[in-house]
């Protein structure tokens, strides 16, 4: 919430136009923790200075993200549907570059991270919007807000509970993944 008012205000009442509120925050912040830190690298956050850096990016990715959502959607005419298409695209293509090799891992996560933004507020207009709403962006399908924050909320309890209980995203350590060679009959990992 924070950063779609930070987005509204710097676009709406300060004047500043969608296109550099969109381009704008996040770049700024990963430019300076580049130039401050010499890594943008997720993995490398081990300092307050950097977690102060990161924390900066998430809440600049927020208002970006609600910019980008309104320029896609509102300013460009694309709708909400159009706005999602369109960012579910874009979203793609950092990885695809990644696992061809041309593009770096950090480089795709951030590209990546700072799209889910603009995505996820093209969504959420679109379930919150009535359908009869085109003045901005195009109809949705009007569930409210009471029910997409709540639907938002059990999605999240479910994905955590999912993650913390099966443990998908956890990698093995390079030592444990050595003790299984060691210990496998034929010398390769289990894993």
């Amino acid at each position: 919430m924070f950063g779609t008012a930070e987005a509204d205000i710097v676009a709406f009442v300060v004047g500043v136009p969608l296109p550099l509120v969109a381009a704008g925050y996040a770049a700024a912040v990963l430019a300076l923790w580049y130039r401050s830190e010499g890594t943008l690298s997720v993995h490398s956050i081990t300092t307050r200075r950097r977690e102060t850096f990161y924390w900066l990016t998430v809440m600049c990715s927020f208002a970006r993200g609600t910019a980008m959502g309104d320029l896609t959607a509102s300013t460009l005419g694309l709708g909400f549907v159009g706005s999602m298409a369109s960012l579910g695209v874009a979203i793609v293509v950092p990885w695809i570059l990644h696992r061809r090799g041309t593009l770096h891992a950090v480089t795709a996560f951030w590209a990546a991270y700072v799209l889910t933004r603009p995505l996820g507020a093209s969504v959420a207009d679109w379930l919150l919007k009535p359908a009869h709403d085109e003045g901005e962006g195009g109809g949705g399908i009007g569930f409210g807000s009471g029910s997409v924050t709540f639907g938002g909320l059990l999605l999240f309890v479910v994905v955590v509970a999912y993650l913390a209980i099966k443990r998908p995203d956890v990698q093995d350590s390079i030592e444990s993944v050595d003790a299984q060679r060691v210990a496998s009959p034929t010398g390769t990992a289990n894993a």
